[in-house]
């Protein structure tokens, strides 16, 4: 039998990890060891993970090579090596959330999705980095400093689920559960160059009420990952009901992995370069997306240009009277997360205490959610349902609505969530070049983000695409379609 190289086994799918696992083709003791080796390697370059886990992961990759061997049933990602971003919980295993107040931090329990991935024989290789409470689309905290980007280590990952991006671009584990609460799973998919999916709300049961109010109703787990079909496998096993989380829906009575098996006949996309909410695009990520757009025309759907989306009007009227226009979209976000925030922290009394200690972008957002006012955040919640109201219209003549995933590619690694950027001789901030993501968090909106391009300087671009709500499959299905016609697996990063 042809021994199979270290890189090959580094940057294999979780799909196929699986099965060479089952048919004892591969150990999941040797996958661990050489996934370990090349961690021990790569990550004091680009810190991705902030808490290894290794003796617990040779632990349970023996146990699961044990199970094989018995002939014990296995689960979905038996044997397969995973890591966990550090705002999930997991028990007796330090859970930071990227910030100082809880740098000793060790939950008791697993959140859903980490126990559920453990009941499916996952090996957990350990936590990846993040901003405090994931709060930026940067990967910085006071804690374990920044994660770079393995395309340049002078740019950022993106965030908030930084570290989970870097590390399965640069083959530190197939597997990653990340969460984004504003895009934090598809931008940091955008400038690695990963595939990553934020499910409908809903779909992944977790314990991040922590956050409180209307925080907790937009954020949502969900996988990082080289192939869309391993994508398709981790949310097979993560999805589900659980008693905990009141928002979260029956699973469904199908396979996501299986469902990759079918190409839809019959789609009907539009997209779009402008949400209503948007400055300046990157004049490559645009060509990029572009280009992208047009490889799908090759199978048959029907694909135009939707201007059915504008998040600053609506033109609806409630009780005969014509309702406000929306506010900027970023507002809304802001103001739901800077109040939750500034709420948790007072509540709990830790805010007086570490305020000094803190990271001093986030003291400015407690600071801001501090200002803010009950008509405020009632204001702000009554403005995510106009949002989504906006979005339901372009989902009653589309099935699926494509945009750049970022405006731009990575910026610089000592960015801050305030700074401006120069992008195509305009001046813009944060939110212009994440303008594309949050809504759906809003929104409640299935979206993943598509590697689509390389740029003249090497960096990865991203292609979004969004489904109706609770159509996983459709999503996977265009992003199955796209990989088939695009793939970018066979690029990765040099770190010689």
């Amino acid at each position: 039998m042809k021994k199979t190289n270290k890189d090959d086994i580094c940057f294999m799918s979780a799909c196929d990890m699986a099965e060479k696992i089952k048919t004892q083709e591969l150990s999941s003791q040797e996958i661990t060891e050489v996934i370990i080796e090349r961690i021990e390697k790569i990550n004091p370059i680009i810190n991705a993970y902030c808490t290894p886990t290794f003796d617990l992961a040779r632990e349970t990759a023996k146990k699961a090579d044990d199970a094989v061997k018995k002939g014990e049933k296995l689960g979905l990602v038996h044997g397969v090596p995973t890591s966990i971003k550090d705002e999930v919980e997991t028990k007796g295993i330090r859970s930071t959330f990227g910030c100082v107040i809880f740098e000793n931090y060790i939950p008791e329990e697993d959140d859903v999705a980490v126990a559920r991935l453990k009941d499916a024989g996952m090996v957990m290789l350990g936590k990846t980095n993040l901003p405090p409470f994931g709060y930026a689309p940067i990967t910085y905290n006071l804690i374990f400093g920044s994660t770079k980007n393995p395309w340049n280590l002078e740019r950022t990952p993106g965030g908030s689920s930084g570290g989970a991006a870097a590390a399965v671009a640069s083959g530190l584990g197939s597997l990653a559960l990340g969460g984004d609460g504003g895009g934090s799973i598809r931008i940091p998919s955008s400038f690695c160059g990963t595939y990553g999916i934020k499910p409908t709300f809903g779909r992944v049961p977790h314990l991040f009420a922590k956050l409180g109010g209307t925080a907790a109703t937009i954020s949502q787990s969900g996988p990082i990952v080289n192939y869309v079909k391993d994508a398709a496998l981790m949310l097979d096993v993560i999805v589900g009901p659980h008693y905990s989380d009141k928002f979260s829906v029956p699973k469904p009575n199908y396979s996501f992995l299986e469902k990759l098996k079918e190409k839809p006949k019959k789609l009907k996309i539009g997209y779009s370069f402008d949400l209503g909410n948007l400055m300046v695009i990157d004049t490559e990520v645009r060509k990029s997306v572009q280009e992208g757009i047009d490889k799908l025309n090759g199978f048959d759907w029907d694909i135009e240009e939707s201007n059915l989306i504008n998040l600053k009007n609506s033109k609806k009227t409630m009780l005969g009277v014509k309702r406000p226009r929306i506010r900027e979209p970023f507002l809304v976000l802001g103001t739901i997360w800077a109040t939750s925030f500034a709420h948790v922290l007072e509540v709990t009394k830790l805010y007086k205490k570490w305020k000094d200690k803190m990271d001093p972008t986030l003291v400015k957002m407690v600071e801001l959610g501090q200002r803010f006012s009950a008509k405020d955040i009632k204001v702000a919640e009554i403005q995510i349902e106009m949002i989504n109201e906006n979005i339901a219209e372009h989902f009653k003549k589309y099935d699926i609505l494509i945009t750049p995933t970022t405006t731009i590619t990575a910026v610089n690694v000592t960015n801050t969530l305030f700074d401006l950027i120069e992008v195509e001789g305009q001046k813009v901030s944060t939110n212009d070049w994440v303008a594309f993501t949050y809504p759906f968090n809003l929104s409640g909106h299935p979206a993943a983000s598509i590697p689509c391009g390389w740029n003249n300087d090497g960096l990865p671009m991203g292609m979004q695409i969004v489904g109706k709500r609770f159509d996983e499959v459709s999503v996977l299905q265009v992003s199955k379609a796209f990989e088939e016609v695009a793939p970018w697996q066979d690029k990765k990063p040099n770190f010689n």
